[in-house]
């Protein structure tokens, strides 16, 4: 297995360096279900900040690249069942990705609830607002 770093998910989707986008594509064409890529949570949390605030990628896109990532079968994603959670709570609402990664880890833990004085992510995560 070969650990991805997030530099390397970046310059895959976004194609924007003329030296590290050739690399990037190369390293994830070689990849195999024998020798997988493996990508960590925090990859994909900073994945999806750096697509969103650096490269001005809206949630379709940003749906389309994780969605590209959950379903590939040389990927191997750390907590990929509380990954697609969140996915699933970003697909439907309007809170950001990192709310629902964080309600849905929550809930994968066995918590009760989450509480949160976002308003948005209460009411797109189901944490529970405090006022």
């Amino acid at each position: 297995m070969i650990g991805l770093d997030t530099n390397i998910l970046v310059r895959f989707f976004a194609q924007d360096d003329p030296l590290q986008s050739p690399k990037a594509k190369a390293i994830m064409s070689s990849l195999t279900i024998g020798e997988p890529g493996w990508i960590g949570v925090a990859s994909i949390l900073e994945l999806v900040w750096v697509m969103t605030s650096q490269k001005r990628l809206d949630r379709r896109g940003i749906t389309a690249v994780l969605s590209q990532l959950i379903t590939r079968e040389e990927i191997v994603i750390e907590q990929v069942s509380i990954v697609q959670s969140a996915l699933q709570l970003y697909r439907k609402g309007n809170a950001d990705f990192a709310d629902c990664l964080i309600a849905s880890s929550a809930k994968a833990a066995g918590c009760s609830r989450t509480v949160t004085f976002d308003r948005r992510a209460a009411r797109d995560t189901g944490m529970q607002l405090l006022a």
